[in-house]
């Protein structure tokens, strides 16, 4: 069962079991404008709920993209690497940043659903 999750910052966790990938909304790739750079997390990295975990350039700003829950990184989206406009193109898709394997799913309830993610930001 997929089950995605919306912080404030507009970021996504879509969670399978107790795993969980990671990307930025479309609200947040449109504010962004085109992107240019994305910096990962590096495999095996543990995060706490909240800590900056990657980082995302366009042409006119960089933004921090914090993991939403705590978590290891499993693995990283290296087609970001050749093609960071997959952000712009496939945001809630192709785009997506990390996975991690969640290590309190209870965190998952401080989270916004798609429609209070909706009514949120006002889309």
């Amino acid at each position: 069962m997929n089950e995605t999750f919306y912080t404030e910052e507009h970021q996504w966790i879509r969670v399978d079991g107790d795993i969980g990938t990671v990307g930025i909304s479309d609200f947040a790739q449109n504010q962004l404008g085109e992107i240019v750079f994305v910096e990962l997390p590096a495999v095996g990295r543990q995060f706490v709920r909240n800590e900056e975990a990657a980082v995302v350039e366009s042409a006119k700003s960089a933004s921090e993209v914090y993991c939403p829950v705590a978590g290891e990184v499993l693995e990283t989206n290296a087609a970001l690497d050749e093609s960071p406009t997959l952000v712009n193109t496939g945001p809630e898709g192709d785009g997506w940043f990390f996975r991690i394997r969640v290590t309190d799913p209870a965190e998952l309830s401080t989270l916004m659903d798609e429609t209070a993610y909706r009514a949120f930001s006002g889309i």
